[in-house]
């Protein structure tokens, strides 16, 4: 399917609003909606080539600036160390009801459009893995896939460094799609067993991916991307939402 991917929204936050790209097919008609949730870097390229990769296949997908109190609407944060060190610094700045808030506004707004069918899905990258979990904790959501999700096992995602994530994986009654690189220091695999362990305890509807790649293999840019395991993931992905969103 060919899409539009030059839909601009405002988003009203508790913390103010939140730059959000839209992507949807071009065809007119209704859609499941899909909030995608980028790494430390914001909107990047390769988080707005995964977007159109979801539109194509059939989505209304929103695209929020997840650091919308820190930084001026439209910013992208560099592939470099200097960015990194920035969004880093935001992610533990930003409290965890911000960054929930975000998420229910987010939700309510795919809700409230009227090329969206009301079935909600959100997927995630890095932080935006982590992210990805915790909206899954809202109702209105049906489906997350959460790639090597940063801070669930160690617990210190925003300010003060410290969630309650794996605390209130129980609240959690979407499917979940966790996909790791067994590479990727971020997340050993002692905490990798850890989160397991807990979806496990709680009787989470879960899959569970542990794959041969770094951090960031899904990523379209940089030499840690793999294209055949990137395009066996987005596979995956797409069939949870076919499954569970249409």
């Amino acid at each position: 399917m060919t899409i539009k991917d030059d839909i601009i929204v405002d988003i009203e936050t508790p913390t103010g609003p939140m730059r959000t790209q839209v992507f949807r097919p071009v065809a007119e008609g209704h859609y499941p909606g899909v909030i995608l949730y980028s790494e430390i870097f914001q909107v990047t390229g390769p988080i707005r080539r995964t977007a159109a990769i979801l539109a194509g296949n059939g989505y209304v997908v929103a695209v929020p600036e997840v650091y919308h109190e820190f930084e001026p609407a439209g910013c992208v944060l560099a592939y470099d160390q200097s960015g990194a060190d920035i969004g880093n610094a935001h992610k533990y700045a930003k409290s965890i009801a911000a960054y929930d808030g975000d998420a229910q506004a987010t939700i309510q707004h795919l809700l409230g459009r009227e090329d969206c069918t009301k079935k909600i899905g959100v997927m995630g990258i890095c932080l935006g893995g982590h992210l990805a979990f915790r909206a899954a904790m809202n109702f209105e959501v049906s489906a997350a896939a959460c790639f090597y999700a940063t801070d669930i096992h160690s617990a210190t995602l925003g300010q003060g460094r410290h969630d309650n994530s794996l605390e209130r994986a129980g609240e959690i009654k979407a499917e979940l799609l966790h996909i790791w690189g067994r590479q990727d220091p971020h997340v050993p695999l002692e905490g990798r067993n850890k989160i397991k362990a807990r979806l496990e305890d709680v009787g989470a509807n879960f899959q569970w991916f542990e794959v041969n790649g770094a951090h960031a293999f899904l990523r379209d840019e940089g030499y840690r991307y793999d294209p055949e395991l990137a395009l066996r993931c987005y596979g995956l992905v797409l069939d949870l939402f076919h499954r569970k969103l249409r």
